[in-house]
């Protein structure tokens, strides 16, 4: 479904990032990962690709900061030959109750979660606009969409992420790229592993699948989008939530 397309995935090390490249090459993608912190989870899924026999490479990139977005994307660029999808899955959390959340933590998260989609798309629109194509997808959360408490900075980020991504598509649409994004609900990942029995219980209660998605659930989606078989649907929100926010 990806034959020879070149994919930059942010937040590419682990979890849902990890399993959106995975899936990419498997579906015939050259793949560039891109990480802030996990270097060596990194080289380790571009092990996992080249192995199948595509191109992969690591780069380390904090998207939320313009400039170095900016030149990660020209390397990107020059190491695939090209760049046909970007996929912004580059997220951090820090919770808290909004009386008692700092400052610090409400910037940082939208620093790292919403400016760095806007950081990316800018840079990389550059490249799909000259080539008159281009596939950008968002990963975002029905957390955006629901409210949760305890992540104002958080669902913020992400209901910011819905607005960019469908105005991103308007003005887009006209030179050939398309723009959507994923929401998930609840992912049984590194994070989600940590929670007691009790609480991913309470989870699978108030999912109508009665479970937690898997991270290839949203990669198969992922992969979807980024395919030729989507390139009508343009600035749509596809949850990927079990039912959980219908």
């Amino acid at each position: 479904m990806l034959e020879n397309k070149k994919v930059m995935i942010t937040g590419g090390s682990r979890g849902i990032g990890r399993a959106m490249a995975i899936a990419m090459a498997q579906a015939g993608a050259d793949v560039a990962v891109i990480y802030n912190g996990n270097k060596e989870a990194a080289d380790k899924v571009c092990e996992e690709i080249r192995a199948m026999g595509r191109q992969a490479a690591a780069f380390k990139c904090d998207v939320g900061n313009f400039e170095e977005a900016g030149k990660t994307v020209q390397a990107v660029n020059k190491e695939l030959g090209g760049l046909d999808v970007l996929v912004n899955n580059a997220g951090i959390t820090k919770d808290g109750l909004i009386f008692t959340l700092k400052e610090d933590d409400f910037d940082r998260v939208i620093e790292t979660n919403l400016k760095g989609a806007f950081n990316t798309i800018k840079h990389a629109a550059k490249i799909m606009m000259k080539n008159r194509k281009g596939t950008i997808i968002n990963i975002t959360s029905v957390s955006g969409m629901m409210g949760n408490p305890g992540q104002a900075n958080y669902a913020a980020a992400k209901a910011g992420m819905i607005g960019l991504t469908k105005t991103v598509a308007k003005e887009l649409a006209a030179r050939g790229i398309t723009c959507n994004a994923i929401a998930p609900g609840f992912v049984a990942t590194e994070m989600t592993d940590k929670l007691s029995d009790e609480v991913k219980d309470s989870i699978d209660s108030v999912v109508p699948l009665k479970r937690m998605a898997q991270p290839e659930d949203i990669a198969n989606a992922a992969v979807f989008l980024a395919s030729d078989k989507a390139s009508y649907i343009t600035g749509e929100v596809l949850k990927v939530d079990g039912g959980l926010y219908i």
